[in-house]
């Protein structure tokens, strides 16, 4: 079984929000093979399970906050034994042009509290990521900004379009096929 974490906040509040990008590509693999997700606290996640390419995946949106994203993501490692190559975080990235994606297998964590949380719990720098821009400082965004604000607030319509395109884009790329 491979894991995908998508990162984000819980709450009705932030479900359209910048920083919930991660939440947003999971929401849509739930949809698009019309699963649901349930609450698991042992896992502090909402979980749902799929496949992709006859492939068993269970999909996790931790349930704590944003910078304790790594309390979830330590306790699904744990719980189900996995090698950190099974284990896949999608998230939102400051620093990236909205809507532009990269891909890794480790790194920093960069400005990500979330990501920072994850590689602080888990031990490693060595996990899979998938990072999808949210901005590019002085284009989308003002150069100066509350990093906080901007991150909690929600997309514009030219930038949800982006946006949405990039999360197609990312589940083909999860599905092995182009768009």
């Amino acid at each position: 079984m491979k894991v995908l974490i998508g990162l984000g906040n819980p709450g009705i509040e932030y479900a359209k929000t910048r920083h919930n990008v991660g939440f947003m590509v999971l929401d849509q693999l739930v949809e698009e093979q019309g699963e649901t997700w349930k609450k698991d606290s042992k896992l502090k996640s909402e979980v749902a399970k799929i496949k992709i390419n006859e492939e068993d995946y269970l999909l996790a949106k931790p349930q704590t906050m944003m910078n304790l994203s790594g309390e979830a993501a330590v306790q699904i490692a744990s719980y189900f034994k996995l090698p950190k190559e099974d284990i896949t975080i999608i998230y939102d990235d400051l620093d990236l042009p909205t809507g532009d994606i990269r891909i890794r297998t480790s790194g920093s964590a960069g400005t990500h509290n979330g990501m920072k949380s994850i590689l602080q719990h888990l031990g490693t720098e060595e996990i899979n990521r998938i990072r999808i821009g949210i901005e590019s400082r002085g284009d989308s965004a003002p150069k100066q900004q509350d990093t906080s604000s901007y991150v909690l607030s929600n997309f514009g319509p030219e930038e949800k379009e982006k946006i949405d395109k990039s999360i197609a884009e990312v589940i083909a790329n999860l599905k092995g096929t182009s768009i």
